[in-house]
């Protein structure tokens, strides 16, 4: 009798699967989230940007960083941080290696070719920082014949780059030329204000030139024809209009 209880049981159970295969269930649960469980979002960032993204803690934080965690969570994402090299961040968006990327990126003619942007968010410029001693730069037309520090594939270096006579010198990291800029083996460092005034805080000897280098604004890079662009631009003009991006700005930039 218990053979037979067993067997019909079996077929039973081999009945049910096949009705629930048959209607799109599945008879264990997948690892594909919840509705408790948000989806992911990958943000690929290059965490050497003060006050933009940087570590602190394990963690990296900054401007864009909680710029990108309050926009998700209001899009009901959870965020990921990728912490990468500056140069690798518009490569792996536009191969959705990452859903999206902040770093302080200025949106360009020649970046718009490999990826798309949102609107703005907030706007820098590009300062020059130089010894304050026996500098022989006072502005950016005494930049010909000089060596100029920048960050890899940042808009420093796009910038530096279209100046006659110039010898360039390209870091992974804006630190790495302030580096070497109070080491003497550089003239000038070219880079965005905000980090240039933490480097300028944090090392003896350097200071940042009054004249602005070049004018930039600040955007979220996605892939091309990206589903989440208006989604993002959505609520990133709405986090503009509410004061909040200010308010995350003014939280680390103290303009007194």
């Amino acid at each position: 009798m218990k053979k037979v209880i067993s067997a019909v049981l079996a077929v039973l159970f081999c009945m049910t699967s096949m009705m629930f295969s048959a209607c799109g269930f599945s008879a264990s649960p997948e690892s594909k989230g919840s509705a408790a469980g948000a989806k992911k979002l990958h943000m690929a960032t290059n965490a050497a940007f003060e006050p933009y993204e940087y570590v602190e803690g394990g963690q990296v934080v900054g401007i864009d960083a909680e710029i990108a965690r309050v926009l998700c969570d209001k899009l009901g994402y959870t965020l990921v941080i990728d912490d990468m090299d500056f140069d690798a961040i518009i490569p792996a968006v536009a191969s959705g290696k990452v859903d999206f990327g902040m770093a302080g990126m200025t949106v360009t003619e020649e970046r718009k070719q490999s990826v798309d942007f949102t609107d703005p968010y907030t706007s820098s410029v590009q300062v020059i920082i130089v010894n304050e001693k026996n500098s022989k730069v006072a502005s950016a037309d005494d930049l010909a014949g000089k060596t100029v520090g920048v960050q890899l594939g940042t808009t420093g270096d796009i910038f530096v780059s279209d100046v006659n006579d110039v010898k360039v010198e390209r870091f992974s990291k804006g630190s790495d030329a302030v580096l070497a800029l109070t080491q003497g083996e550089l003239d000038a460092v070219v880079i965005d204000k905000d980090p240039a005034e933490a480097f300028t805080d944090q090392n003896i000897g350097i200071k940042i030139l009054n004249d602005p280098f070049e004018r930039e604004e600040y955007a979220i890079c996605l892939k091309k024809d990206s589903e989440l662009t208006e989604k993002f631009n959505t609520v990133l003009n709405d986090l503009k209009a509410d004061g909040t991006v200010d308010d995350i700005i003014k939280k680390y930039i103290n303009d007194n």
